[in-house]
């Protein structure tokens, strides 16, 4: 067995310093074991930094019901991780720690600053506060681990993971960690907070699937997720860097409702994106990624088709003598009006007195489902989360622990669980993170002395 434990204390390694890496480190370290973090990067929270265009939309300040109801991969298996540390744990924290927060539109939690290194240093501050060592430009190779009979040590009887049925019940425990430069970091635990594969310029690389994987640990795919849809329909590039505001989506693939939300949207030279789209992108990643569907716009959900109509009517109206190329204005932004021409299939010389029922119907048609058809996704360098990662089945939801092998700790995106855009992604780093740190600083079998405050 290893030298793990050093003045008492259980030794509790952190391989990531991300949100989930920081928090797990944090937690670990208030239960009284002593941890070191590992970052291959020269700094830790690189992810962090570039979230929320740089804000950082650390939470939801959303109910518990919303928050499930906003998990797209395994809601059920983070029920324990969530109630352990919730959306309010996580600002309290924040706030005590310096960085004050406020809230916006849609219950998302930023910083006052609008500065996401204000989030990063808040962690920073209190790893070196607590006196956490922090290993920077340090990179992992390989999780050390050694078989163990159950029967031998008694410890494992019982734990998750162990064998069913009779026979000698053998399953492996972590050592430690080798490093690249072949050092090797003794450990009673490993917590493996790596991120997943979106923006791999900041150090997410996959390499935590890797670690999983030679643990015995299955892989779900792993898919772009929060990421721009590409479309077939050429007018798109013509609209490149408009912004719609209160726009409905429903996105749908043979004849199923897949998606429908509320929101932003965003046209860019090969599809779109903006908030409301990339929470359509996480249903499409996990029901039918790379499957031609059908995207439909409604740019005046706040009206009726008979009201529209009659908005419409009263606009014409107002500018009878006028081409309806000019008579528009009212009703979309001005560098829609093209497309929206073109859509209809009015020609944009015709008086508005001349245009009939029939193409008046058209055009309503277009404003009420402006319809798109969605060809795919951009790639992990677009997207903000990975969808899938290690499968949460071979996971103690209680815990985050390995089933295979004790001691070794999950946290964050390298889990296949993702949620849409809003905070609650980083809600589930925090919650994970927090969770795998305390369980392993502590004998699974004392869950009853976890912690819900880190201040």
């Amino acid at each position: 067995m290893n030298d793990g434990k050093k003045n008492g204390k259980k030794k509790v390694l952190v391989i990531g310093g991300g949100a989930a890496g920081m928090m797990a480190a944090i937690a670990a370290d208030k239960e009284g074991a002593a941890v070191t973090l590992l970052e291959k990067n020269e700094k830790t929270g690189k992810k962090l930094f570039i979230t929320g265009k740089g804000r950082c939309n650390l939470t939801n300040a959303c109910g518990e019901e919303e928050f499930f109801k906003s998990v797209v991969s395994n809601k059920k298996f983070l029920y324990s991780a969530f109630y352990t540390l919730d959306n309010r744990a996580v600002m309290e924290f924040f706030e005590k720690a310096g960085c004050r927060l406020k809230t916006e539109r849609g219950n998302r939690v930023f910083p006052v600053s609008d500065h996401s290194s204000d989030v990063i240093a808040a962690l920073n501050n209190r790893m070196r506060k607590e006196g956490i060592k922090v290993l920077l430009n340090t990179t992992v190779s390989e999780i050390l681990t050694e078989t163990e009979s159950a029967k031998e040590n008694p410890m494992t009887e019982g734990k998750p993971g162990a064998e069913a049925g009779g026979g000698a019940k053998n399953k492996s425990r972590v050592t430690g960690v080798k490093l690249a430069d072949g050092r090797v970091l003794p450990a009673d635990a490993v917590i493996i907070a790596t991120g997943g594969k979106s923006y791999e310029s900041t150090g997410s690389d996959g390499d935590g699937y890797r670690f999983a994987e030679k643990a015995g640990h299955t892989i779900r795919e792993v898919k772009p997720a929060l990421a721009p849809f590409t479309v077939k329909e050429e007018w798109c590039k013509s609209l490149q860097g408009l912004s719609l505001k209160n726009v409905s989506a429903t996105l749908i693939c043979k004849k199923k409702k897949l998606y429908e939300g509320f929101g932003e949207m965003l046209f860019t030279h090969f599809g779109v994106s903006g908030p409301l789209i990339l929470s359509a992108s996480s249903y499409y990643a996990k029901k039918i990624n790379n499957m031609p569907a059908q995207l439909h716009i409604d740019l005046k959900p706040a009206l009726s088709r008979e009201q529209l109509d009659k908005r419409i009517l009263r606009d014409f109206d107002e500018n009878k003598n006028r081409q309806f190329k000019n008579a528009l204005n009212g009703l979309l932004p001005a560098k829609m009006i093209p497309v929206m021409i073109q859509i209809s299939g009015i020609s944009p010389e015709k008086p508005v007195n001349e245009i009939t029922k029939e193409e008046r119907t058209r055009l309503l048609a277009c404003l009420k489902d402006l319809a798109l058809t969605v060809t795919g996704t951009r790639g992990f360098s677009e997207a903000i989360v990975t969808q899938g990662g290690v499968h949460v089945k071979e996971i103690n939801p209680s815990t985050m622990e390995s089933k295979l092998v004790c001691g070794l700790y999950f946290a964050g995106e390298v889990l296949d669980t993702d949620a849409m855009t809003g905070g609650f992604n980083l809600q589930i780093a925090w919650s994970t993170g927090y969770l795998a740190g305390i369980s392993a600083a502590v004998n699974t079998t004392d869950a009853g002395l976890f912690r819900t405050s880190l201040c």
